[in-house]
């Protein structure tokens, strides 16, 4: 069973991005649930949504504690909420944000992980680029499918089509395959370094 733990903050679609993540699993034949956790219910409060993804049915229903992947929507939340508990050494880390990790002061967290499954993403910047709003959760997804491989960018595109039209689906399809590319070449360069 592969899970994932998205955080972020009310506001940045965090449950829509676990649950895009389930629907491009489904539409790849796999199995998927996705639910979220948060306090209060209003812009700007931290929240975590789930997403667990397997070839079999799923019956376990509780929070993730130690995930394969995090996909963290706000790096405001690094410092402030422990969006790392129970992250592995080989577990996948993308974090929306323009800075690397030693500008966000994770240099010294990081060295324990294997280098080419963390990576940082601009996801606001291609979100406002693409959709004129800063909602970085397909953005992710579309970074998330390149970096893990846990879904392809196929099945994210289905799932962003299936979940929102016209200008919304165009702006968060262009968002996701730009995230893709964007990601796809960070592990293009580390692999040639």
């Amino acid at each position: 069973m592969f899970q994932v733990r998205v955080h972020g903050r009310g506001g940045q679609g965090v449950v829509t991005a676990a649950e895009l993540l389930s629907v491009a699993a489904f539409a790849e034949g796999r199995h998927a649930q996705a639910f979220p956790t948060f306090g209060s219910e209003r812009t700007g409060a931290p929240v975590v949504a789930f997403c667990r993804i397997d070839d079999r049915p799923i019956r376990v229903r509780e929070p993730i504690v130690a995930p394969d992947a995090l996909i963290v929507q706000d790096a405001t939340l690094l410092h402030q909420v422990d969006v790392f508990s129970g992250l592995g050494p080989d577990g996948y880390l993308l974090i929306n944000s323009s800075r690397g990790f030693g500008e966000l002061g994770l240099a010294e967290f990081t060295t324990g992980f294997r280098p080419e499954r963390l990576l940082t993403v601009p996801a606001t910047e291609l979100a406002m680029e693409h959709l004129g709003r800063p909602v970085p959760n397909a953005v992710l997804l579309g970074g998330f499918a390149a970096l893990s491989g846990a879904v392809s960018l196929e099945s994210v595109r289905a799932a962003i089509g299936d979940r929102f039209a016209g200008k919304v689906a165009d702006g968060n399809l262009a968002a996701a395959a730009r995230a893709h590319q964007f990601v796809t070449g960070r592990l293009r360069e580390a692999a040639d370094a």
